[in-house]
This record gives C-alpha cells, structure tokens and sequence, in this order.
C-alpha cells in the first residue's frame, strides 16, 4: 500500500490504507475539528456531555441555513442554491424541510466524524511510527462521509466553488498561506476517490 485505499486483506468488502504518524495526527486533528464545527446534536447537557435521545428525538432542527460558510456547504438548503432566486413558498418549503432533516443529518455527520477518531485512535503500530488501517464494508461507509465532509468545509473556506478555483489553488506557491489546507485538501480528495475504488463492485 502506498498511502492509497487497497481492499483489505480477509476483510470482505473492506478497505485498508497504511498511514504514518504525521498523517495520523491530521486525519485525527481534522476529524476532531469537524465534530466541533458540526456541533453537540439536541439534548446535549450543558458540559456538552451525553444526550438525552427522548430530547433529541423531539427537537425541532433548525429552519435557516448556517450562517458560516463551511456549515452552510455542509448543510445546503433543499431547494436551490445559495443566491438562487426563490419566492416565499420555496423558502418556506426549505425551511420547513430544514427543520425536520437538518438535526438526523447532523447526526450522521457526528457519528461519521466520530468513527474515524475511533478507528485512529484504535490503530496499533506497525513499526517505524505507521500503522495499517483496516476498516469493515461499515466503516468505510462512515469514512466515505467524513472524508467527503472535511473536503467540503475545507472547500469552503478556500472558497472553492468550481474547478477553476481549485486548479488555481493547486499551484499556490510554497510560502502562500493557504498552502497547507490545499495540500490536506488534495490529500483527502486522494484519500476518498481511492476509497470509492475499492468499495466499487
């Protein structure tokens, strides 16, 4: 393996990638900040401790889009996009179904962000600081998300919008800012499309 998704050796349908300690850190640095950005879901107690499901199950999500942009790319309002002109029924339907999807699909997102820190942090290492992770056909589903997820905030605070961004991105120079949240961005790109390969029938 080299750094890619291969499928997993007496793992049917499962995946594998060898990772080493730098790499790591940063899909583990990343999965963590997106669990902060997505935020503790309804009925969270005050420390932001455990939820209570009754009072998740109840809540009512949300009916406007976030107002940060990389929740706004990760949580779309359902009809049109963003700028698109609509009229007051369209935008009631948005926040109408916005209210009743927003909170399950932050929850999916939580839970997908959370399986990657639990894999990670599950990793034994494999000599000279490495490690080889091994994820079952669910986990990569969990996977696929999340990495799809980090690339669309990420996305979102480089301001990418078409590929003609992204293809001025790619050739920042060394000492340009941003250049460190290109690479990441390009990396998990690599990440998920090998993936998605493996998983492919």
């Amino acid at each position: 393996m080299a750094g890619l998704f291969q499928p997993a050796a007496g793992v049917p349908g499962g995946a594998a990638v060898a990772l080493d300690e730098v790499e790591i850190s940063i899909l583990r640095s990343l999965a963590v900040q997106l669990l902060e950005l997505i935020g503790p879901g309804p009925g969270a107690d005050e420390a932001g401790g455990e939820q209570d499901p009754l009072a998740a199950l109840m809540a009512d999500g949300p009916t406007e889009p976030p107002s940060d942009p990389a929740l706004a790319r990760l949580f779309p309002d359902a009809y049109g996009g963003p700028g698109a002109e609509r009229d007051e029924k369209t935008r009631e339907a948005a926040a109408e179904f916005r209210r009743y999807t927003e909170n399950d699909l932050r929850a999916r997102k939580r839970e997908d962000g959370l399986a990657v820190v639990r894999t990670l942090d599950s990793l034994a290492p494999a000599g000279e600081g490495g490690a080889v992770l091994t994820l079952t056909p669910g986990q990569s589903r969990q996977w696929l998300g999340a990495l799809n997820d980090l690339r669309l905030a990420i996305g979102a605070r480089l301001e990418i919008t078409d590929d003609e961004d992204g293809d001025e991105l790619y050739a920042l120079p060394d000492g340009d800012p941003r250049k460190p949240m290109v690479m990441a961005y390009l990396w998990l790109g690599a990440l998920q499309e090998s993936l998605v390969e493996t998983l492919a029938p």
